[in-house]
């Protein structure tokens, strides 16, 4: 896991270097094949387990702040996830701010899930940081998801985040600070969208409808507060991994606490899709 606390120190001290280099800490899964697809007109890959299941499938909607991230950062962690749930994944990719501002982030996440659904039998929905909020967004507008699969979900979009998390997690998380994460959500709302609209802030919206819930995160990292409020509401298994920090899981192959943290994931929703 030193790798991922390295990464964030180097971002908190402003060498972002290439973003590719993101998936850098996660270790390539063998076992299973890489498809680039467009999604009607969506850029996504598909992650195929050799022998998945070819009726079930899990959407997964990559992290990165809106600003960043792409089907490259993430595809190891989600192959990893793959191959331990023995089904397929699609992972999707959507607009980036500042060129584009919401909701082109959430058109394009329903425009992948809505062309997966048109083709299999049962859906899950998986998402780290704010592809987990794009994924609870997306749960809200379908009614349709067998199960929501969240790894460090971030989905207040209040510009004041009140979390008591950052104060708490202050020493030990050093990139995702309050004045940082208010400087993405500036960035990704236009002028006149409030961060406290139901259709942006599903803190604000009516949750009895999700599906079953499984929320991750690290109990270092200063988003805390986002999952452990999610789990209140809705009643979703929640699980803080002591000493990590946000999306731990991108350790995948390298980290046993990754590698135990994605094996969870894969146990929890084999049964959520009839497995």
């Amino acid at each position: 896991m030193d790798a991922m606390k390295q990464m964030y120190a180097r971002w908190a001290a402003g060498d972002f270097g290439p973003d590719d280099q993101w998936g850098d800490v996660t270790a390539e899964p063998r076992g299973l094949d890489y498809l680039e697809v467009s999604a009607d007109g969506v850029p996504a890959m598909w992650l195929s387990p050799h022998g998945a299941d070819p009726d079930r499938v899990i959407v997964a909607l990559h992290g990165g702040g809106f600003v960043g991230g792409s089907l490259y950062t993430h595809r190891k962690m989600y192959g990893h996830l793959a191959k331990a749930a023995g089904v397929r994944v699609l992972l999707a990719t959507y607009r980036h701010t500042p060129e584009f501002r919401y909701p082109a982030q959430i058109e394009d996440a329903l425009t992948a899930y809505r062309w997966v659904v048109a083709r299999t039998e049962t859906v899950a929905l998986t998402g780290d940081s704010c592809g987990g909020g794009l994924a609870v967004q997306v749960a809200l507008r379908e009614r349709g998801a067998a199960a929501l699969l969240l790894l460090s979900p971030w989905i207040d979009m209040d510009p004041a985040q009140t979390a008591t998390s950052y104060e708490q997690s202050a020493a030990t998380d050093l990139f995702f600070t309050r004045p940082m994460v208010q400087g993405l959500i500036d960035q990704y709302l236009p002028e006149g969208v409030s961060g406290l609209d139901p259709e942006v802030n599903a803190f604000h919206a009516d949750l009895s409808g999700l599906p079953p819930v499984y929320v991750q995160c690290g109990g270092d990292e200063s988003g805390r507060g986002d999952s452990e409020r999610l789990a209140k509401l809705t009643g979703a298994r929640l699980d803080v991994f002591d000493g990590q920090l946000h999306t731990f899981q991108m350790a995948a192959g390298r980290a046993p606490v990754a590698d135990e943290a994605i094996g969870r994931l894969a146990a929890w929703v084999r049964p959520q899709l009839g497995l």
